[in-house]
């Protein structure tokens, strides 16, 4: 169960790994952006793996989880990032509508990421408004710093709120799997074998 979990983690830090990147660069990595998106609209997968399309495109995440907890980490927001997420993913789940609503707008969007592409620009955008008039409303609101010459553009911010739909849906699944923020602290050593045992 526990290795499970670790999958779930994975995807949360790859996916907001990557909210970090745009918001500094303008750009994400295509395939791990891919990953992110197609996520969100496996709903119904059959276990963590299938929810990724498989444990291994999910490798940039184990890495960066692998960093992190070895203190080796380069980016300071990131696990702010990510307790701001798992915080949402708390305020989410209690609220009915907000997380009826995303259910049904991931649905009403499926046929066109299954014709065009999950990141398809279309389906970013539609991604990226679904998330401001849902998930936005929430507190804590998900604060993503990076360059203002990106922040400001349309574009990049539906991209941005995209991929923090994917974030939360892997910090939704981290929950539905047993995961609190206390295994961080207390069950350390069980996730760094189990990233591990991932990584062989």
């Amino acid at each position: 169960m526990n290795d499970d979990r670790v999958l779930a983690l994975a995807g949360l830090v790859q996916a907001l790994k990557q909210v970090r990147r745009i918001a500094e660069t303008g750009q994400a990595d295509a395939t791990v952006l891919t990953t992110s998106l197609e996520s969100v609209f496996r709903i119904d997968a059959a276990s963590p793996e299938e929810v990724y399309g498989g444990a291994s495109n999910v490798r940039p995440g184990l890495l960066l989880l692998r960093d992190y907890l070895d203190n080796q980490g380069d980016d300071p927001q990131l696990p702010k990032l990510a307790l701001s997420v798992t915080q949402l993913e708390r305020r989410f789940v209690a609220s009915e509508a907000v997380a009826d609503r995303v259910h049904e707008g991931i649905l009403e969007l499926k046929p066109k990421a299954d014709q065009l592409g999950s990141s398809h620009p279309e389906v970013l955008s539609a991604l990226g408004s679904l998330y401001a008039e849902t998930v936005s409303h929430l507190r804590p609101k998900v604060m993503v710093q990076g360059n203002p010459h990106y922040l400001g553009q349309a574009g990049v911010v539906a991209e941005i709120r995209a991929i923090l739909l994917a974030a939360l849906r892997s910090a939704v699944l981290w929950r539905q799997l047993g995961g609190s923020v206390w295994d961080l602290f207390l069950r350390k050593r069980a996730l760094q074998q189990s990233i591990e045992g991932w990584l062989d």
